[in-house]
């Protein structure tokens, strides 16, 4: 047998093989639903807008690479095997022209991003595939397209493709923001996205004679909607919770949880809030599944009244989680229970608003769900509105029923700090403080509160109460905070009693505040705490306490009391509870 019969028995037994491993894929494809079909051009095109540039190069491509052909992408599979015998003859003759002097010319090619389309040439990429080359020589037409596209992009992927063209010509956001990707991995996402822009544009339109140019409301909602909610989410490390997902996918699963928190608690919840509470539920590990338990049992098996509540410091861990500390408390929850000395709540709230460019959540709670909506309700949502809008603060009123402490711990997690009137202090007796729903609040509120007594104070001067406890840690915390962001003088106070507290406390507070770039007065005395406190408060004329909150367990908190119960009862200025 000659040479030219031996290559032509070996091309014909390669095309036989090669049809076979076509035909197990089909059967492979069938069974997993995965598609192995080239790619039409023109299908690809018309979906992605892409536009050639009209410029030919010849070069050397990656074969994997070609994902689609012009005119013959039903002949073969995505990695092209022929999929036809009618082929035969022609593929024989390629196969056999690769041993020849001249070898075989270039191919034709169109390339979008990183991707190749046969032109000319389909079954020289087949037999030259065949043969386990790794590239091939082709004369190369870009055509661009505004979407990344990828040789492992599967025909069903497209849509999602097409619909990123749209909304990126649309919002032209690939030239006003390059540096932002707004990849989603299924369909239908896109609309969603322009929906949002279309409710900010809404939005930003209210408050100015004609609504704004579509470009600008694009411009503002990436950086102030979109960017804010990514860099937390960059921040939190959510992402990892999520394989294959993208920044942009988290962002509107969040927008969603966002919406349907608002829906079922009645008033806003940041979009970083509702991350904050995701990040930290979203705990697989074995610990973490037996803490829940055991929270759960403790709260069958232990009256609320004596359940303590969250750990020292885990609000602020929840806040630094998520985002960057702009304002520590963009969100301030007030109770209102729409009696005269009730009010005071909302405007030592609005103090602490306007220095915090806050939103205020008023919260009314009644007994039952009948009486929500009778008349001594809406005069009471009324007068909230008037008072907000006399005082230049945005805030709104929710209206729920059942227990007011239940209702205000669990909202308060949606929230930054609670603040309320302090209209009876724990008493001094076991009874009294048993009876006491402000210090119930307290042990079981997940967020700082302020206790204001009925009068509003302007948050002048500072004294941060400090005995070396963990809550008092976050204590001194908010009260570095508010010294330097509130710009307001701050003093610190430690005092020795009974030997429970050593000389070295105070210096701990110093350097922590020191470090922070905080000036105070220091104050180290003897006696009776509260005593020594107030004498400060008198000499040094402040106008807010930050102290710890209750530092023993709530059932012998009940009976032994407490030096927190002691100043609430005879402070005359708003007391921060931090825990």
């Amino acid at each position: 047998m000659d040479t030219s019969t031996e290559l032509r028995h070996s091309a014909i037994t390669d095309f036989y093989r090669a049809r076979s491993q076509a035909t197990l894929k089909e059967l492979l494809a069938h069974i997993t639903g995965r598609s192995i079909e080239l790619l039409s051009y023109e299908d690809v095109r018309q979906k992605l807008r892409a536009q050639g540039s009209g410029e030919r190069t010849l070069k050397e491509i990656p074969l994997t690479a070609i994902v689609g052909s012009v005119g013959r992408y039903t002949d073969f599979t995505r990695d092209f095997l022929p999929l036809r015998d009618s082929d035969r003859d022609r593929w024989i003759q390629v196969q056999l022209a690769t041993h020849g002097m001249t070898g075989l010319p270039p191919i034709d090619v169109y390339q979008i991003s990183e991707a190749y389309f046969v032109i000319d040439g389909n079954h020289r990429v087949s037999v030259a595939r065949q043969l386990g080359a790794k590239y091939i020589q082709a004369y190369v037409t870009e055509v661009y397209s505004r979407v990344e596209f990828s040789p492992d992009t599967q025909p069903d992927e497209l849509i999602n493709k097409s619909e990123m063209v749209n909304f990126l010509e649309n919002t032209r956001l690939d030239e006003l923001r390059p540096e932002m990707d707004f990849t989603v991995t299924t369909p239908g996402k896109y609309p969603l996205l322009e929906e949002h822009i279309q409710l900010h544009r809404y939005i930003m339109g209210i408050d100015q004679p004609q609504e704004p140019p579509f470009s600008q409301a694009v411009e503002d909602w990436a950086d102030n909607i979109y960017l804010p909610v990514v860099e937390s989410i960059r921040i939190s490390g959510l992402l990892r919770y999520f394989p294959g997902r993208t920044e942009t996918d988290l962002y509107l699963w969040i927008s969603k949880y966002q919406q349907e928190l608002e829906n079922l608690l009645g008033f806003s919840v940041r979009p970083d809030t509702a991350l904050g509470n995701l990040s930290t539920s979203l705990d697989t590990e074995e610990a973490g599944i037996i803490r829940r338990l055991r929270t759960k049992l403790r709260q069958l098996i232990i009256p609320k009244r004596f359940i303590a509540g969250p750990q020292a410091g885990q609000w602020r861990t929840e806040i630094l989680a998520v985002r960057p500390i702009e304002y520590l408390f963009p969100e301030i929850l007030v109770p209102i229970d729409g009696k005269e000395t009730g009010w005071f709540a909302l405007e030592q709230a609005a103090v602490i608003a306007q220095r915090e460019n806050a939103n205020l959540e008023g919260l009314h709670v009644v007994s039952w769900e009948e009486d929500r909506g009778n008349s001594d309700v809406l005069a009471v949502q009324e007068e909230f509105a008037r008072r907000c809008e006399k005082m230049g603060i945005h805030g709104r009123l929710v209206v729920a029923a059942g227990d007011i402490t239940d209702e205000i711990c669990r909202r308060a997690v949606w929230t930054d700090l609670v603040v309320t009137t302090l209209l009876h202090p724990p008493g001094p007796q076991p009874f009294d403080r048993l009876d006491s729903g402000f210090q119930e609040l307290v042990q079981r509120c997940p967020r700082p509160v302020l206790a204001t007594p009925r009068q509003t104070s302007q948050l002048n001067r500072a004294l941060l109460a400090y005995d070396g406890s963990a809550k008092a840690d976050e204590g001194l915390y908010l009260s570095a905070y508010l010294a330097e962001q509130w710009n307001i003088p701050l003093s610190v106070v430690t005092v020795f009693k009974n030997g429970r507290i050593k000389p070295e406390t105070l210096l701990k507070a110093r350097m922590y505040l020191e470090e922070s770039g905080v000036e105070a007065r220091y104050y180290a005395m003897q006696g009776e705490i509260v005593k020594n406190i107030l004498q400060i408060v008198e000499s040094d004329q402040i106008d807010l306490i930050v102290t710890g909150g209750y530092g023993l367990s709530p059932m012998i908190q009940v009976v032994l009391g407490s030096t927190v119960d002691q100043l609430l009862r005879e402070t005359t200025i708003p007391v921060l509870i931090c825990r």
